[in-house]
């Protein structure tokens, strides 16, 4: 031991206070993070426009629920491949690319809905659209509830799927990325503040879409997502490839993907908070209904659905910004359960509410809970995963949490097509609080989380 450094077991006088603004005294991290929101921005915004579109064109739950269909199948059988690739090449460059062709598939988006693209000579499309009725005819009550009169209906499906692969690999690249970009002390901080910022996106960007909806086209929203998708490829240009690590270059794709799969059953403490997220949020998610409630039970416009999308992310963010100035959570485990709770309580009261202005309390709250969830599960997951493992660890991460989004966007059109919107939120409640009683008492490994940063060394 040199004589400048003092004995391992004695404290120091004076502590330094901690610092609730510590990840961004790195300007990599404020690079990325810069162009993180506005990509989330736009992609919030693109969401609650195609939503809107598909429904005023539609007026199918059915056809809100495909959305959710397209969607998860690029992450369902693609996350663990792009998590290999993660972990093999450069995630810089994956996530550059993905946002390049991102870009263009937001812009073909804008034509489709420009152009409305009535082109019957196109047979894959032509099948696109037989099929779309034949599965609206299995569900909804009419089949003409879920008539077109061109083919632009099954084209945005399409792009949405292409649009679903690029976010796919996208997603297991900045995942293992973004704990590159600060060191390991302050990785909890960067958490809170890419949850904050992610859901000041969520907020800015809904309200921003149902304006330029209502009051100017889709189009112009669709245009907004490209030109945002590609301001983040040029902020994450000048930011330096992370430091180059020992990695098993020579190791089978399958064998690698393999170790991923068994480095996660193998870590209880991830596997319990990442089953409770995956159940939850299939069974309790209400966004996907989002335009139903609006245009059927609460009687409002654009505006008002982009307030609808943007309430649980106020709700998020405000939450996260509390997290942050206050000490690391000490009983992490029993927070998460109480918080997924009050998740389901809170879409319950939802789906019964018919007042706009409890609604939007609730989803506040439905936010807030969410909020603390993904702030544990997050920390959780990257700490206790090696570097080397990240991509195909976030990978895995992603087939539950991201598989479990749009599943639950199909699952809520489905039942809502049979069932109603109002039984179909209500139900999910209900389920997901079933699900936290269930992992309490077969998980008891959750309950036994305590502070994230004395827990997971």
């Amino acid at each position: 031991m040199n004589q400048d450094e003092a004995p391992p077991n004695i404290p120091p006088i004076s502590p330094p206070s901690r610092d609730p603004y510590a990840a961004f005294r790195f300007a990599n991290f404020n690079l990325y993070m810069t162009g993180n929101f506005l990509a989330f921005v736009g992609r919030q915004m693109l969401a609650v426009a195609v939503e809107w579109e598909i429904y005023r064109r539609t007026h199918s739950a059915t056809a809100l629920g495909l959305v959710g269909l397209v969607l998860v199948i690029p992450v369902f059988c693609l996350s663990l491949p792009a998590g290999h690739l993660a972990d093999k090449y450069s995630r810089k460059h994956i996530i550059m690319i993905s946002q390049f062709f991102s870009a263009i598939i937001s812009a073909g988006l804008a034509l489709v809905s420009w152009k409305h693209l009535s082109i019957p000579a196109w047979p894959v499309l032509q099948e696109g659209n037989r099929l779309l009725r034949a599965i609206a005819a299995v569900f909804e009550r009419h089949q003409q509830a879920f008539s077109f009169d061109d083919f632009s209906i099954p084209l945005i499906y399409l792009l949405l799927f292409i649009s679903g692969i690029a976010r796919t690999f996208a997603w297991a690249a900045r995942s293992s990325f973004f704990p590159t970009l600060v060191p390991r002390d302050v990785f909890a901080n960067s958490v809170t503040w890419n949850s904050s910022v992610f859901q000041i996106a969520s907020v800015v960007g809904p309200a921003i879409s149902g304006f330029i909806v209502a009051h100017i086209s889709f189009s112009c929203v669709y245009i907004i997502d490209a030109i945002t998708s590609f301001l983040f490829f040029l902020l994450v240009l000048p930011i330096p490839r992370s430091p180059a690590k020992k990695r098993h270059q020579a190791q089978d794709t399958w064998r690698s993907l393999q170790a991923g799969m068994r480095f996660v059953l193998s870590k209880h403490v991830i596997l319990a908070t990442i089953t409770l997220d995956l159940f939850a949020v299939l069974l309790g998610g209400a966004t996907a209904l989002l335009p139903m409630f609006a245009d059927q039970i609460l009687l409002v416009s654009a505006i008002g659905l982009g307030w609808m999308r943007a309430m649980p992310a106020i709700g998020a963010f405000v939450t996260a910004l509390v997290v942050a100035y206050l000490p690391p959570i000490k009983r992490a485990g029993v927070t998460l359960l109480w918080c997924v709770t009050g998740f389901g309580l809170a879409t319950i009261l939802f789906g019964l509410s018919h007042v706009f202005w409890f609604s939007l309390a609730m989803l506040f709250f439905i936010g807030a809970f969410d909020s603390v969830s993904v702030i544990i599960r997050g920390t959780i997951v990257q700490l206790v995963t090696p570097d080397e493992m990240r991509g195909r660890v976030s990978a895995v991460n992603n087939i539950f949490i991201g598989t479990s989004n749009e599943f639950g966007a199909l699952e809520s059109g489905l039942t809502a097509a049979l069932f109603g919107p109002v039984i179909s939120v209500v139900g999910g409640g209900i389920g997901t609080i079933l699900v936290v009683l269930g992992v309490a008492k077969w998980r008891p490994e959750t309950l036994k989380i305590g502070r994230l940063d004395k827990t997971l060394c």
